[in-house]
């Protein structure tokens, strides 16, 4: 039968209908069945027609809410199929259940260079399916898991990823929610990491601290060419924090930045980054979004003297530096100032206004001594302090709060140090927390050379996802291809369908430890493994056999039981004591005897 055939002959006896754009592009080697509405059971269907193929190498199955059942029947095809190297499974409602599937696919198959996972509602549980999964495959290259629900302690489990992965290339975690913490957690993998070369983590508020954590990832990583950081929530702090890392970076070729909080100032450390790195590897710098100055494009230029192949695309010439308005000053600390420094007194400096010295003059007579007198005050500092020294418009000014200026002013003085002390010691405090909380994690996720890493224990309890009762692709391929009369679609269609065994009735027991995953690729011609009644299968896949665990178990009971004998006799020490002490009283008799000739020889 062709490979149309068995796909028509398995829709009929699944009972879903058939896709013609299946049938009109099999000699295709790309099946792009995206948006088909599959579903589940035409998941099944196109799987058991695919168990045998060898000619299709690209299936993409994106948006056919195929589910996580949908997952369990691809995983039972690729254990047999050897041939697809690119599949894509994108916004398919996996969930966390489609998730532990899709990381026994990544375990099992050998062929998968590239799968596409967009959209399907992981969580941060979910992460450490792929952690553990791509912890022992190096054959996947390209990875995308963006616009799903990772955080955290997702970030943490990704970051193990990328600490433990030898062959991922492409990464692409757009679209997730890991904050400041899932990024610290992220980049310390990525510092240890030497494969990843594309990484796109825009769009998942790194904020300044990620920044700071990136900037020292690229201080180490010597592999990483391409960093996607849009939409972040960067500052010109944050880009600084940043541009500590790539003035030691020899590697990195395309770094954008757009659509952050980016001015001038940021731009411009940017580009002066790339002015003073001589070594430095940048192509592209992308902060379309940023209106530069005449000075930005100025230096720019001077760079790209240095640095020919350097393309910074920016939002246009129109951008300025925000400069601060001048303080204000305030007139009463500018006569205080005027008086100190020529050592006068307010009385010194009244005394020809103010005859009666009840140190109250007329506004007039005080507004024309100042500004007869040396003192730097604009006519509206002048205007000011009549207003303030003159609250209730008597016509009378009253110079007493004068004298009460410079005590004020030195109690404003020292709370406006202890303000920019505090800050500057919590925005110390902050980043140095960052920067312990980064190393820690870089630690937690170096792999060691005595670390053994498992994709996995067994999970012997029933937290994981509910199972689908599904007959093996390889038993529903035989009756499509033997196209035998004696079963009809209305018993085929049902899952609890009992089907003949090809082979021998051996019952299949499993050779490894429980601990450990066991999966073997079906075989057409073998029959299909039956499982033993009394042995329970875990959430994983995994049978665990009572014996096994009760001798698994028993050795580590009988050490324990020949050590508790050793452990309470005591009574062995207490008599090598009591020989010292006798020693000690011999000893102490001997030299009685020594010192005392006379008597001994009495």
């Amino acid at each position: 039968m062709s490979l149309a055939e068995v796909y028509m002959q398995a829709c009929r006896l699944v009972g879903v209908v058939p896709v013609s754009y299946f049938i009109r592009n099999l000699d295709s080697p790309a099946m792009m069945l995206t948006h088909h509405g599959l579903g589940p059971l035409g998941c099944k269907a196109l799987a058991i027609a695919l168990v045998t193929d060898m000619h299709i190498t690209t299936l993409g199955l994106g948006d056919n809410h195929i589910q996580a059942e949908g997952a369990k029947y691809l995983l039972e095809m690729l254990r047999a199929n050897f041939t697809v190297q690119h599949l894509d499974l994108s916004n398919n409602h996996l969930k966390s259940a489609g998730a532990e599937y899709v990381a026994k696919m990544l375990l099992d198959n050998i062929s998968l260079r590239s799968i596409k996972l967009s959209g399907n509602g992981f969580t941060d549980d979910d992460a450490k399916y792929f952690s553990d999964a791509l912890s022992t495959n190096p054959r996947i290259k390209e990875l995308d898991l963006s616009h799903n629900e990772f955080c955290g302690r997702g970030g943490e489990h990704l970051g193990q990823l990328l600490a433990n992965n030898e062959g991922l290339e492409v990464l692409d975690l757009s679209w997730n929610h890991l904050r400041m913490k899932g990024a610290v957690a992220f980049c310390a993998g990525l510092k240890v990491n030497i494969m990843v070369k594309y990484l796109d983590l825009s769009w998942n508020g790194f904020g300044n601290e990620g920044a700071l954590a990136m900037g020292e990832a690229l201080k180490f990583n010597n592999t990483l060419l391409h960093l996607n950081l849009n939409n972040n929530r960067l500052t010109n702090e944050g880009v600084s924090m940043l541009c500590r890392g790539l003035e030691f970076n020899d590697t990195l070729r395309v770094l954008l930045l757009a659509y952050n909080s980016l001015t001038v100032e940021g731009a411009l450390a940017l580009v002066n980054v790339v002015k003073n790195t001589p070594k430095t590897a940048l192509e592209e710098i992308n902060i379309c979004n940023v209106l530069v100055n005449q000075n930005f494009v100025h230096l720019l230029e001077v760079t790209c003297q240095e640095h020919p192949g350097l393309d910074v695309q920016y939002g246009g010439v129109g951008g300025f530096i925000a400069k601060k308005p001048p303080k204000r000053v305030d007139p009463m600390k500018v006569i205080q100032d005027y008086l100190d420094q020529r050592k006068l007194r307010l009385w010194d400096f009244f005394r020809n206004i103010d005859k009666d010295g009840t140190m109250r003059v007329p506004v007039a007579d005080f507004r024309k001594a100042v500004q007869q007198s040396s003192i730097p005050l604009d006519r509206y500092q002048i205007e000011e302090l009549i207003q303030r020294l003159d609250r209730d418009r008597t016509g009378m000014v009253d110079y007493r709060g004068l004298a009460d200026t410079r005590k004020q002013m030195m109690r404003d003085h020292r709370r406006q140090l202890k303000k920019v002390e505090s800050r500057q010691k919590k925005e110390k405090q902050k980043s140095d927390r960052i920067l312990k909380t980064f190393q820690s994690a870089v630690e937690a996720v170096t792999p060691r050379s005595s670390m053994v890493i498992s994709p996995g224990a067994a999970k012997e309890d029933s937290s994981g996802p509910q199972h689908f009762s599904a007959t093996p692709l390889s038993s529903w391929h035989h009756i499509v291809m033997s196209n035998s009369s004696r079963y009809s679609v209305t018993n085929l269609s049902n899952e609890h369908v009992h089907l003949p065994m090809l082979g021998g009735t051996t019952p299949y027991r499993p050779t490894s430890s429980p601990a450990m995953r066991s999966y073997s690729q079906p075989n057409l011609l073998d029959d299909s493994p039956r499982f033993t009644p009394g042995k329970s299968i875990s959430a994983q896949g995994v049978r665990s056999d009572p014996e096994m665990g009760h001798s698994k178990l028993s050795p580590t009971t009988n050490s324990l039981t020949r050590s508790r004998p050793a452990l309470n006799a005591k009574q062995p020490a207490v008599k090598v004591k009591t020989k010292k002490v006798k020693k000690k009283k011999q000893r102490k008799r001997a030299d009685k005897d020594s010192k005392n000739p006379a008597q001994t020889v009495k």
